[in-house]
């Protein structure tokens, strides 16, 4: 897999699960995201473009670099917990593709 098309994975993934967590926490309702999770968006996404890990990306929860901000961290954090099962009745194979890297790559770096 190439860096962009993994980046891009990532990006959409996120972009998903954001619009999960904005509809259902903020009552938006449409598909435009409030102004906070829009901006944690825009953030996700700089972080993403600056992967040093590009197309070996592990999951962040995985990774030993943390790009976030802890603050930023936390909200990311709340968003995926809040959306992440969701996105099995929503997305399901996005879902799959999220938890099928996190095994990969959980395998990979046991010794």
């Amino acid at each position: 897999m190439t860096r962009n098309s993994s980046i891009a994975n990532e990006y959409k993934t996120l972009s998903v699960m954001m619009a999960l967590y904005c509809r259902k926490r903020h009552q938006t309702g449409g598909k435009e995201l409030c102004p906070s999770c829009a901006e944690l968006l825009s953030y996700a996404k700089s972080c993403l473009d600056k992967c040093p890990f590009a197309a070996d990306k592990p999951v962040c929860a995985d990774c030993p670099v943390h790009c976030y901000k802890p603050v930023r961290r936390r909200q990311i954090q709340e968003v995926m917990r809040y959306a992440g099962p969701r996105m099995l009745r929503s997305h399901p194979l996005l879902a799959l593709r999220h938890l099928l890297k996190k095994f990969k790559k959980s395998i990979a770096l046991k010794p």
